[in-house]
């Protein structure tokens, strides 16, 4: 095996932490370049999933009152990666931004792609012909 790997690495967007009481005070880190989100969680055993962005199918938030008060909100991913269908961005800060960051990003990845979301439901257009 070569020594000298290449690769490029992709510019960070956006990256937080989970929160606990509104500081981020845990092992569970989440980044997003313009083409993946990755997901960073443990300390003594750490696992990383990725999910390519024009994976992603539905994103929906999900605030509690005690998330509410302490300003963070979980960001559920739903998307068509067989190992990891549904992935929670959990308690991260301006939780709406995000959502709405996410949904953007995955639209404009799918357009440079030219790929549509009828293509992750077998092939079948939305009204069924």
């Amino acid at each position: 095996m070569s020594k000298n790997l290449v690769f490029e690495k992709s510019e960070i967007i956006w990256k937080d932490r989970r929160r606990y009481f509104g500081l981020p005070l845990s092992f569970s880190r989440y980044e997003v370049t313009k083409d993946r989100l990755t997901t960073h969680e443990g300390f003594f055993r750490t696992v990383t999933n990725e999910l390519m962005i024009f994976r992603i199918m539905d994103i929906k938030l999900v605030r509690t009152l005690g998330q509410k008060i302490f300003g963070v909100g979980t960001v559920i991913v739903m998307s068509s990666d067989k190992s990891c269908p549904e992935l929670h961005l959990k308690s991260i800060k301006r939780s709406n931004e995000v959502r709405l960051f996410l949904s953007r990003l995955t639209e404009e990845e799918r357009a440079a792609k030219g790929v549509s979301k009828s293509e992750f439901l077998g092939g079948v257009p939305f009204g069924g012909e």
